[in-house]
Order: structure tokens, then sequence, then C-alpha cells
């Protein structure tokens, strides 16, 4: 097929998602090596947001196609009810890197389904089924997941095509704080007003929450705010779920957001980078104490590509891959090269908010006004189809030969951990310079 029909044939025949089908032009991408993916006409592209922040290893690791590539050979499928032994090994070193506590596991092919499993288990186990979750958070787009998710992709599937019982909590947002405080002085007034809820509620199973709030702005809580949600959590019992699917697998610096507070999550859900997105897998990890309770209860969840050993194996290699190239500790590295880059263009930009980040995990924040904080556009904005500031420059980046995130008002920085100090000057020399468009329309 020339590229021409290949758009054409996914345009029409296929959705594209999170957006009006009408007038889609999809860029045909043909290769992928390292920190770049390639077009149909040959130009190359910088991956500065690992596709959807999920392609942790960069493109084309050549120990996680192997290992694809051998369990194809050994073994592409087994029922779930089957014991394997690339489930064997994967759970083995699951135990090694996850938070101390977290001893069972569920395997998925999404974050999505992590999460669905996560407050399936959530209400099983506690016999409650309230769930909190917090405004401005993304944990997936199926019936529960969805109800969890507290921004606008929640809104068109209102009220039918989600579940009951999911209430939300102000997030823990410093720039923007919901509550109108400033910290420190604020006490940390977001979640105690967590507890205030519980107690007024009753019957609450679980908070759902992202450690660090990924596509919805890099959102990074005060040194307090883990710890004293675990403590909330506890004295209320209270399971704390902790989505990982964007922050984990050392994308800020640590194995997962959480170590960085050394809170333990009764329950951890994670995708994404776990096989570097090579193939979909998801995890819903529980405590030892949740995983005992079924042993007198009938577990009532599963699917057909649960444990799936085609995409485990590609899991246990992404890990030895993070271990041995110590690309955690160069995700610290590279991300303090990156944020010393991002400050030094601040003082030009006046449409430059905030930067904000953690490990390779960066946002960089759009508005108006700097003293107002006034945004270009609203949540309203993006779900009615409206033109975005953030689109119009990331457009621009992708014509000098760079991709990057943008979500309503802000940018998702994050690139394969692999990234070197070069690629990230030459991106950011390209989002200084994109950053005009945005400059030219600040209100003084």
């Amino acid at each position: 097929m020339t590229p021409e029909e290949v758009v054409s044939i996914t345009a029409k025949h296929t959705y594209g998602t999170w957006r009006f089908q009408k007038n889609w032009n999809p860029l045909y991408i043909v290769d992928a090596e390292g920190c770049y993916f390639t077009d149909s006409s040959g130009k190359k592209y910088l991956d500065f947001s690992s596709q959807l922040m999920c392609v942790t290893l960069g493109h084309k690791n050549h120990a996680v196609i192997k290992a694809i590539e051998e369990q194809a050979n050994k073994l592409a499928y087994a029922a779930p009810g089957f014991a394997t032994e690339v489930r064997a090994e994967l759970s083995k070193l699951l135990l090694e890197v996850l938070p101390k506590g977290l001893e069972k596991f569920y395997f998925s092919t999404s974050g999505t389904e992590a999460n669905e499993a996560a407050i399936k288990i959530a209400r099983m186990y506690t016999g409650k089924y309230k769930i909190i979750s917090r405004y401005n958070s993304y944990h997936g787009s199926t019936a529960a997941s969805i109800a969890a998710t507290g921004d606008p992709r929640r809104w068109a599937v209102e009220p039918s095509g989600k579940i009951d019982g999911v209430i939300f909590a102000p997030e823990c947002n410093c720039y923007r704080c919901p509550l109108n405080h400033s910290y420190p002085e604020c006490n940390m007034a977001c979640a105690n007003y967590i507890e205030h809820m519980i107690k007024n509620e009753s019957n609450v199973a679980a908070i759902i929450l992202e450690p660090v709030v990924g596509t919805n702005g890099i959102l990074i809580p005060p040194k307090e705010y883990m710890p004293l949600l675990r403590k909330i959590c506890d004295d209320n019992n209270v399971l704390l779920i902790a989505d990982e699917v964007m922050s984990g697998w050392g994308r800020t610096g640590k194995w997962f957001a959480v170590d960085h507070w050394n809170v333990q999550p009764d329950i951890l859900t994670t995708a994404k980078g776990i096989t570097s997105a090579y193939l979909p897998l998801g995890l819903t990890a529980t405590t030892m104490k949740i995983a005992d309770y079924f042993n007198d209860h009938y577990f009532a969840h599963g699917h057909t590509y649960e444990a799936h050993p085609l995409t485990l194996a590609p899991a246990i290699a992404a890990i030895n891959e993070l271990k041995n190239k110590k690309l955690i500790e160069r995700a610290v590295e590279m991300g303090e090269y990156l944020n010393k880059k991002l400050v030094a263009i601040k003082p030009k930009h006046p449409s430059i908010g905030e930067i904000r980040g953690i490990g390779l995990f960066y946002a960089v924040e759009l508005v108006k006004n700097q003293i107002t904080k006034e945004s270009f556009n609203t949540k309203e904005d993006k779900v009615n189809g409206k033109p975005l500031m953030v689109d119009k420059v990331t457009s621009e980046m992708m014509k000098r030969g760079v991709y990057m995130q943008g979500w309503v008002s802000h940018f998702v920085i994050a690139p394969p951990l692999v990234i070197t100090k070069e690629q990230i000057d030459s991106a950011v020399e390209i989002f200084d310079a994109c950053l005009s468009i945005a400059d030219e329309a600040v209100i003084n």
C-alpha cells in the first residue's frame, strides 16, 4: 500500500481515540529506534514523551525483543489457570523491585484493567463500595477506571457508562491549590479534607490516586502528603491504591513514585514501562493480608489474557535492563540536566507559568498571565474540540522534528530513560523557539 492508502484506511475504518473523527489525518510511522521514530517520508522525530509516556527503554531494545521472540517459540499462550515458568520468574523479580509488602499479583493487559481489578478487589475485600479519587486524575477508560477519572474524559460516559460509588476529593496541586491555600501554611489541608470525606461518607473502601499525577500535570506532592494520607487510611480502615501506571519503572528516579516517601500502598497498579510498552501488560499487586482473604472467599475476577506468557517475558527483560544499565540512576542525572535547561529558558517566556518535575517526568504549564495564572484553554475547550495553545506549539515542534505531548494547558515531557544530554539540548532548543507562539498571545 502507498502511504496515502495507509493513512486513508486508518482514518476511515479505525477510531482515533479521545478526539473528533472528522479531519483526523494520522502521521504514518514506519520505524523507530532509540529515542527517535521515523515517518513514511523518512523524516525522524525525537520522541520527547516516549510516545504515551511508556517507551521507557527507548525503541528497539534488543533484550526485550529477544525475550518476546524466545517466549513465542517456547510457549505463546497458556490459559491463566496453568502455571508457567515465565509467570514464576516475573513474580520472583517483582518481589525484589516493588514496594515491600506487595506480594500477590494479578496480570492483565493495560493500566485500565489493572485499576479495574484493584477497585474490584478493594470492594470484595473490605465489603464496602465507595472509592475516593481526586480531580485532575486519569485512571483509565473502562467502567470503573473512567468512573475514578477526575479529568474531562469521564464526562462523556456519565451517567450510564461508569460504575456508581466514586466520589472526588481535591487534588494536591500547590501551583493551583483547589482550596486556595498556600504551602506550607496549609498544613496539608487537601489531605485532611480527604479524612473529612471518609468520616462523613461512610462505606469508603479505598482511595485511588497517582502518587505523582501524570497526564494532568506532573503534580508532585509535598513530602508530608503521602505519609499523611497513609496514616489517614490506616486510622479509618481504608485501603490505599497507588496508580503507578505512568510514574512507575524508574520514570521519577525511583522504581516507583511512592518510594520517594517510603510509603507502602495496600494495592499498587502499573503498566506502560513494565514492558517499555513493547507488549501490553498491566499489573495489580496487593499485600498478602488482602490475598489471604481470598483463601476462603471467592476471587471473582479474571479474563482470557491474564498472565499471558508473551506479555510477561518482556517485563522480565525490561526490569533487568533497568537494573543492568542503571537507568533509574540515569533518570535522576538526566532529570537534573533537563531541569536546568528548562529553568534557563523560563525567564525568556512570559507564557510559562510553572516548570515542575521529578526524575525524567516534567510538565511545563502555559498561562496567559503569570500573575493571575489564567490558562489559555479550559477542560471544556478540550472536549469541545476548540483549538488549544499547547497543540499549536506541539504542532510546530513536530514540523521541526520533536514530538511532545500536550494536554489542555501544559506539556508532558517524559523522554526515554536512555536519552542523552545532546538530545535534551536539541529538544529544549526547539521547544524554546516554538514557545514564541504562546508568548505572542500573552496578556500583560
